[in-house]
């Protein structure tokens, strides 16, 4: 988790800092330093070339370049309070300053488009259409909270129907559902959202609802209670102790009860039903463990062509912008708590897999992309955003905002952004800690 979290970050901050260096240089600004990530007191590694020092700092949470003639995170009231020279970013015209402001978020966000569409060439996507779920859901304590039952075939939310069983909860979120329809022992029901349940759904973190299936053992570890026992591949589980265990996850619950205890478990063979005993471990498991859940249900595949990657790649991306923008829309309204939402670089390195998962990786790299872009792009203070801003304003009124304003302002950006990273790194270790 913590390499794959380092490289994208790394790849995603150099990209994002040459979009304001190139253009730098084409424009002829002096750019004093390139560096990924930061580097307070001390840096890791560094050397000049040109007028440029590169270098790698020792604190991963971005990098910058710092450009002559500019009030930027390094405050250099000196260099500011001498006569602009020709090679300063100060000296050159507004809409060449523009360019080189935005020059960041515009990579990022090509970056997350093009990302996206070549993991759709290369992998394409599997899509579970809800109707294929056709055993319906186990629903987990918040499910079962809004209202969902197990065994629910979910068909739509808002009366608009839903084609990725995967994409549900982002579907209730972001649509603020009113109403989820589903099938329930043969009859349409419609399940109330209440604004409550939507405001916990905001910042819960545990699976809501996941498609059941019956357990068919696929794999049987070694010296395990299944393998003493006689399992073979194939055995389908259908009950433990004379109790009906249909589903995977009524098997789970029911071994984790029996710890430690000797166990009649009845397992389907071809046609014959047969009994088996087995003591279950400490841990309340047998080691066997079902096919993967694509094996199990009939997912969707879908192959794109690269000519076709390309604008499929760009619609995910807007989507994904949108729903950052939603989101946002949604905390400032009070249905999503900005604590529940917020996390610092320990919650998205837990979003990469545990072993290195080429597609996982480059998945996440095109959403962190899109996230960096949309973050940097906000109007305020010391983010590219923020100069926006202010270049903005100098085009339409002739004149920049007065440089004093704008050191103040900055100072303010940056006391935003530190007390943001320091509260959402405090909500992390709150997480970790059970305090949160």
């Amino acid at each position: 988790m913590v390499g794959q979290l380092i490289l994208s970050l790394s790849i995603l901050v150099v990209l994002h800092e040459l979009g304001h260096f190139i253009p730098a240089k084409l424009f002829g600004a002096k750019v004093e330093k390139f560096y990924l990530f930061f580097d307070p007191w001390f840096e890791l590694f560094k050397f000049k070339k040109g007028d440029t020092e590169y270098g790698i700092g020792w604190l991963p949470l971005g990098g910058y370049v710092k450009i002559a003639g500019m009030i930027d995170e390094s405050f250099d009231k000196e260099q500011m309070d001498q006569e602009p020279q020709p090679w300063e970013f100060r000296s050159k015209p507004a809409w060449q300053r523009l360019i080189i402001m935005v020059g960041g978020v515009t990579v990022n966000f090509i970056l997350g488009f093009f990302l996206w569409a070549m993991v759709l060439f290369t992998w394409g996507k599997d899509v579970l259409p809800p109707e294929n779920a056709k055993y319906g859901i186990e629903a987990d304590s918040m499910a079962l909270a809004l209202g969902l039952r197990n065994g629910d075939i979910i068909t739509g939310v808002n009366k608009e129907p839903i084609d990725n069983f995967n994409a549900l909860r982002r579907d209730i979120i972001i649509k603020q559902a009113k109403t989820i329809q589903v099938i329930r022992s043969g009859d349409e029901v419609d399940v109330p959202v209440s604004k409550e349940h939507l405001i916990k759904m905001g910042g819960y973190r545990g699976s809501f609802v996941i498609p059941r299936f019956p357990f068919k053992v696929d794999t049987i570890l070694p010296n395990t209670p299944a393998e003493k026992a006689g399992f073979s591949k194939g055995d389908q589980i259908i009950g433990i102790n004379d109790e009906s265990t249909p589903y995977f996850y009524d098997i789970v619950k029911a071994l984790q009860k029996l710890k430690n205890q000797e166990t009649t478990i009845a397992v389907l063979r071809n046609s014959d039903t047969l009994k088996l005993n087995a003591t279950i471990s400490e841990e309340g498991k047998i080691g066997a463990g079902p096919p993967p859940l694509d094996q199990q249900l009939d997912f969707k595949h879908v192959d794109y062509e690269f000519w076709e990657s390309i604008p499929a790649g760009y619609h995910r991306g807007v989507q994904a912008v949108g729903d950052m923008i939603t989101s946002f829309g949604l905390m400032f309204k009070g249905t999503v708590k900005a604590k529940d939402s917020l996390g610092s670089f320990i919650t998205i390195g837990k979003l990469f897999s545990g072993y290195w998962d080429w597609k996982r990786f480059w998945t996440l790299t095109a959403l962190l992309s899109l996230v960096l872009g949309f973050m940097n792009i906000l109007p305020i203070p010391l983010l590219d955003g923020g100069h926006v801003v202010f270049l903005l304003y100098e085009m339409i009124a002739g004149r920049p905002p007065n440089e004093k304003f704008q050191e103040v302002a900055h100072l303010i950006g940056l006391v935003i952004i530190v007390s943001l990273m320091l509260f959402a790194i405090g909500l992390d270790i709150g997480r970790e800690l059970g305090w949160v």
